[in-house]
């Protein structure tokens, strides 16, 4: 009983100990409005506050103690995301990789990556991205040909990747290429550890609709690659990029909802009422959908976040929550159409232009981090046990299948 009675103490200590933090360090959000992930403090000023998280305790909470992490339990994971939920922590530029690179070398990585890597990615020190995707390998990513060749004691790597969120501004990646092409295309990649300074390594913002460029195109010129720079074993990589997309899934679609969402629920609300449409019936039983379907899901992404907290994977449903948000932010975009009508389309202010160009986003978050198709094809076949698809080319060498530009 006492030992409970113990363990009870340390979980108020640490909760008081973080209410104290939040508040002398961290910015709070303003009303309906807040900068959700702090980018407007710059790189420097994110690597900043990450550093001082790092030394106050509270990051890498759940983490081994011998790879830098606080080595407490999900208790306290769970007690400092309640805490922190008042506050825009201004961490954006670590999302990627504290959610899916050091979740995946923790789990796959060898005992001198651990050391190595983890640490500096806890303290912002080391900012990380993901390199998956290729022009010809998007939704079918064992597609991919980018190649790593092995030379002595280095491999030499050639090839591109695309819509990569980060690359400018990143020192390390995680990426995908082929070792060996005679192998069936999920068994002959492996994950490699990409220094993004290295020579041969260039990046290239992509713009999108919107006018911004929030994802990139790498190119990879004869880079030289250490040969302990692989993650997990060699061709085995498919099985590493399961676990980095499970996770990337499961943080796509779990991400609290922005309060400053200009296609959120309070904000076309507030919309409506500055043009004297609230009280139009069609109007509010548009918005009463928008918050029902806004409020199940975040309470959906909380269920989830708080089970990864306990230590249970949420595994594939995190499809479910990536394909919700998916769908959830096509139907705001069309509530803000209804709702706001032309109004939209004049740009006759701030907010309105805020609409807009979310409206025009909206698209590809259908398609970022796995197409719909993808999440109801991953649903389908491990959370509801349906019979997988055919798959013809599974036990085909790569070299001999007719993807990207092995076409003929």
């Amino acid at each position: 009983m006492s030992g409970q009675v113990d363990e009870q103490q340390a979980g108020d200590d640490f909760r008081s100990r973080a209410r104290a933090w939040l508040a002398a360090n961290a910015p709070r959000r303003s009303g309906e409005e807040g900068d959700d992930i702090g980018v407007s403090a710059g790189l420097a000023g994110q690597q900043e506050f990450q550093a001082r998280l790092y030394d106050a305790g509270f990051a890498g909470i759940t983490w081994p103690a011998e790879y830098g992490g606080q080595g407490l339990t999900y208790a306290e994971q769970i007690a400092f995301s309640d805490e922190s939920r008042p506050y825009a922590l201004p961490v954006g530029a670590f999302i990627i990789g504290l959610g899916m690179p050091g979740p995946t070398i923790l789990e796959c990585g060898s005992e001198e990556q651990k050391q190595r890597y983890l640490r500096p990615m806890l303290r912002g020190e080391e900012i990380w991205c993901q390199l998956f995707s290729e022009p010809g390998a998007g939704s079918d990513v064992a597609s991919l040909q980018s190649t790593a060749v092995r030379d002595g004691d280095t491999w030499v790597l050639n090839g591109q990747k695309v819509w990569t969120s980060g690359a400018q501004y990143s020192n390390f990646g995680a990426l995908l290429a082929r070792t060996d092409p005679t192998l069936p295309k999920h068994r002959g990649i492996s994950m490699f550890i990409v220094d993004m300074h290295a020579p041969g390594v260039s990046v290239r913002p992509l713009r999108v609709a919107t006018g911004a460029a929030p994802f990139n195109e790498v190119f990879f010129d004869n880079v030289r690659l250490p040969a302990d720079a692989i993650i997990g074993a060699e061709n085995r990589g498919w099985d590493a990029a399961v676990v980095m997309l499970r996770n990337e899934r499961v943080a796509i679609g779990t991400l609290p909802a922005s309060r400053s969402n200009p296609l959120g629920f309070a904000s076309l609300r507030d919309q409506a009422r500055q043009l004297g449409t609230s009280g139009d019936q069609a109007v509010r039983r548009r918005l009463a959908e928008l918050y029902a379907r806004e409020r199940a899901y975040g309470l959906f992404g909380r269920l989830l976040r708080e089970e990864a907290m306990s230590g249970r994977s949420p595994g594939a449903r995190g499809s479910v929550a990536k394909l919700a948000g998916a769908e959830l932010g096509a139907f705001a975009a069309s509530v803000a159409a209804d709702v706001l009508g032309d109004a939209v389309a004049g740009y006759d202010s701030d907010e309105m232009r805020a609409v807009a160009t979310a409206i025009v986003a909206v698209p590809g978050s259908a398609i970022a981090g796995g197409t719909n198709e993808i999440q109801r094809n991953i649903i389908g076949e491990r959370v509801l046990g349906l019979a997988k698809d055919p798959g013809v080319d599974r036990d085909t060498p790569f070299n001999q299948l007719r993807v990207g530009t092995q076409k003929r």
